[in-house]
């Protein structure tokens, strides 16, 4: 009996699980991280001059806010099967755009079909462009 009696007080010697022992933890999800960067919207604009306005022009260019009026770094466009010259740009969503084209770097054109065009300080008038 003294055999049954000792495991007896053995058993008794093991605590049993407190509840908070036997209930998982709670689990935290990592937070997300920030990003400090803002996302700009862009969007294609296709900008040309029809045929009549280039009919001897070798190269045509767009010089603009876009490239901040720098003609080494125009915007070349690209014949087009009927003619006319044409380039698509990305531009920033939800800001108007002045340019001219450059045609064989001498001679400066405005778009025919600009939906607005403002007083350049140069004299004559740019072409806008709203993106």
């Amino acid at each position: 009996m003294a055999t049954k009696k000792a495991a007896a007080t053995a058993k008794a010697e093991i605590p049993a699980p407190t509840a908070a022992e036997t209930t998982k933890p709670a689990t935290k999800k990592p937070a997300a991280a920030k990003t400090a960067t803002a996302s700009v919207t862009t969007a294609n604009v296709t900008i040309s001059l029809p045929k009549a306005a280039v009919a001897t022009a070798k190269t045509v260019v767009a010089v603009g806010d876009f490239n901040n009026w720098n003609v080494e770094n125009a915007t070349p466009l690209k014949k087009q099967k009927d003619g006319s010259f044409a380039a698509t740009l990305e531009l920033e969503a939800g800001k108007a755009y002045q340019y001219r084209f450059l045609l064989n770097g001498e001679t400066w054109e405005n778009a025919w079909d600009a939906p607005q065009y403002v007083a350049s300080p140069f004299g004559g008038d740019n072409s806008v462009v709203f993106a």
